[in-house]
C-alpha cells in the first residue's frame, strides 16, 4: 500500500516580503510566522511558503493553481477586496471558459500569477 500524502506545499518567493505577507492576509489566507524570513500561509486546507527571498527569473515563473468549488461566487469575493487598489503590482484578469473549466488569474505584488480555477463537473 502507498504511503498516504497529506499535503502539496510550495514554496514562493517576495520581492518585498512584508508587502506580500499584507497582501496574502488580504487575499484570505492566514499567516503562520516560522521565522523573520519565511511564514506558512494557508486557507481551507491548502497552504504555501513565502520566503524573504527575491530571485527574479523564478518568481516571474512562478505560478499557482487554486482550485475552488464555485468560481464565479470566488470572483466576486476576491474583486471586492480591491487588491489592486491596495497593492502596486497587483492584477486581476477576469474568468474565461476553457474546455475544461473556468479560470481567472490574479498576480501579486511580485508578480507570482495565480490561476483560479473551477473544473467542469
Amino acid at each position: 500500500m502507498p504511503s498516504q500524502v497529506i499535503s502539496l506545499r510550495p514554496f514562493i518567493g517576495a520581492r518585498d516580503f512584508t508587502v506580500s505577507r499584507n497582501f496574502y492576509r488580504a487575499f484570505g489566507f492566514s499567516e503562520m510566522i516560522l521565522s523573520p524570513v519565511m511564514s506558512y500561509f494557508s486557507r481551507q486546507g491548502v497552504g504555501f511558503y513565502l520566503q524573504h527571498a527575491y530571485v527574479q527569473d523564478w518568481v516571474d515563473n512562478t505560478m499557482l493553481f487554486l482550485e475552488v468549488a464555485d468560481v464565479e461566487q470566488y470572483w466576486a469575493e476576491l474583486t471586492a477586496l480591491d487588491l489592486p487598489g491596495k497593492y502596486k503590482g497587483v492584477r486581476i484578469m477576469p474568468i474565461r471558459q476553457e474546455a475544461w473549466g473556468k479560470e481567472g488569474f490574479i498576480f501579486d505584488p511580485s508578480g507570482i500569477l495565480w490561476h483560479i480555477g473551477e473544473f467542469n463537473s
